[in-house]
């Protein structure tokens, strides 16, 4: 089944993920996904856009130039897989370029390690959340912030996304 633009565009559960990281309507936000082969670049962009953010939208690779405009435009969120968000923020601090704008990111794609996440806030003052999603449903859950501003334990899921655990191989409920 193919993901159309109005469900792509209209993914408002991307704007509660983000919402729940900290993005707030205004704040630029710089969109690492890919926006070829796969919607992950659109369907962050059209959660930040119902969320009124303005999006950059980076895509992957071209690490130098992310960072010329990352230091120009100076946005305050990030959104792409925690891996390139680390490459971007060492290779900053090797060839000079500022990125202390970025204080929050809201990663998928892979799994944000317990020390990984603990570098991101100590290192470089990022606190990154986790969405969890897939191209064929978009989001299906994602991490949030507690009252005293921890990450909540697990994730929330979405409400429109009914869930079956099913033994591997069997499909038996």
């Amino acid at each position: 089944a193919s993901l159309g633009h109005d469900r792509i565009a209209g993914l408002a559960g991307v704007a509660r993920a983000m919402f729940a990281a900290g993005f707030r309507p205004g704040e630029i936000v710089h969109n690492t996904f890919s926006y070829h082969l796969t919607p992950g670049g659109a369907m962050a962009e059209g959660g930040a856009r119902a969320l009124g953010c303005p999006v950059i939208p980076a895509g992957t690779g071209q690490t130098e130039l992310q960072l010329r405009v990352i230091n120009d435009l100076r946005p305050t969120a990030y959104v792409g897989t925690p891996s390139f968000l680390v490459v971007l923020l060492d290779k900053a601090r090797e060839m000079g370029f500022d990125t202390s704008s970025l204080c929050k990111a809201l990663v998928s794609g892979e799994a944000l390690p317990p020390g990984l996440r603990d570098r991101l806030e100590a290192e470089f003052g990022i606190q990154a959340y986790q969405l969890y999603g897939t191209a064929d449903l978009g989001l299906i859950a994602y991490e949030s912030l507690a009252p005293d501003g921890s990450v909540c334990e697990g994730m929330v899921l979405d409400e429109g996304i009914i869930v079956e655990l099913v033994h591997p191989g069997t499909g038996d409920p």
